[in-house]
């Protein structure tokens, strides 16, 4: 077996039946690069390939926003407003994690609440994030059937015709410009599956600031997957 991790401990093979070559490829949010072989590739080849562009490699990876971790004073911007994270540690038996304009305040006897955190924001954006998909949704006199959220490492959502919905939970992080943007795009989905002129159309009618909310997302949405806990 060959063991592509002496190259780089960021590389991820993928055997792929459809490539028709070898590639490398960058997967910002989950903060590795995609080794893409194709199935009846030599993976000694592969090897040497992967080798030969570990400078690269190296350098994708570096160049990508460092991440955040969820330690006291961190500033986390939630749903559009930088928050300071507040933790106090105490004797208690429980976990107490409160919102407010200023600061996410973790009240907790734990050593490490980075899973309670994470928990409770994946929560905060079940929560957020579904009241405006459900809204956008009735805008165009439909309903969603299914609404959850979940960590994607290659978009940031997906919606059906039928009406299930899913979205990326990091979005809580984004300027609520950029939420709206990308809910809305999944919602102009329930009406086209594609996306052709009328599917754009729709897209932009819904959302509440279009430029500025798809701007965002192409040149910063990398950035979102630096919060907390890391995708692996």
């Amino acid at each position: 077996m060959v063991d592509f991790t002496t190259i780089s401990p960021h590389i991820f093979v993928k055997i792929s039946p459809k490539a028709k070559r070898l590639a490398l490829r960058l997967d910002g949010r989950a903060r590795r690069v995609n080794l893409v072989i194709p199935k009846k590739a030599s993976l000694k080849k592969a090897y040497e390939f992967a080798e030969l562009n570990s400078a690269w490699i190296k350098d994708k990876i570096e160049g990508l926003p460092r991440p955040v971790p969820y330690t006291n004073g961190t500033i986390l911007p939630i749903m559009g407003i930088n928050r300071t994270l507040r933790i106090v540690n105490n004797g208690g038996k429980t976990t107490q994690i409160t919102l407010t304009d200023a600061e996410l305040i973790v009240i907790s006897p734990l050593d490490d609440v980075t899973p309670r955190i994470g928990r409770y924001l994946r929560n905060l954006a079940l929560e957020k994030l579904g009241e405006l998909a459900h809204l956008k949704a009735s805008q165009l006199n439909r309903k969603l059937s299914k609404f959850v959220v979940r960590d994607m490492k290659s978009r940031w959502g997906s919606c059906s015709t039928d009406g299930r919905m899913t979205l990326s939970w990091r979005l809580i992080f984004a300027p609520m410009a950029s939420i709206d943007y990308v809910i809305s795009h999944e919602a102009a989905h329930l009406h086209h599956p594609d996306h052709g002129k009328k599917f754009w159309e729709l897209c932009e009618k819904l959302s509440t600031d279009f430029t500025i909310g798809h701007d965002w997302m192409q040149k910063n949405g990398v950035s979102l997957g630096r919060y907390g806990e890391i995708i692996q």
